[in-house]
C-alpha cells in the first residue's frame, strides 16, 4: 500500500470516528446528560448547534476524501 492509499484510509477512519462521538455525544447531552442537569431548554438548541458544526466538519472531510480518491486513480 502506497502513502496516498494510506492517508485516504487514514481519513476515512478520522470522519468515521467523528461521525461517530458527534453523535454519542449529541445524542448524550441532549437526552441524558442535559435534563439530568436540569438545564433549560435552550441549552439543547446550543447542543444541536454543536452537532452540526461536527457533521459539517465531516461533510467537508468526506469531501476532501473523495477528492483524494479521484486524484488517486489518476
Amino acid at each position: 500500500m502506497d502513502d496516498k492509499e494510506q492517508a485516504i484510509a487514514r481519513k476515512g477512519r478520522h470522519i468515521g470516528v467523528v461521525i461517530a462521538v458527534t453523535m454519542l455525544l449529541w445524542l448524550a447531552m441532549s437526552l441524558f446528560i442535559g435534563p439530568a442537569l436540569k438545564l433549560p431548554g435552550r441549552y439543547a438548541l446550543l447542543f444541536d448547534f454543536a452537532a452540526l458544526g461536527g457533521f459539517i466538519y465531516a461533510v467537508i472531510n468526506i469531501f476532501q476524501l473523495w477528492r483524494m480518491r479521484q486524484d488517486n486513480q489518476r
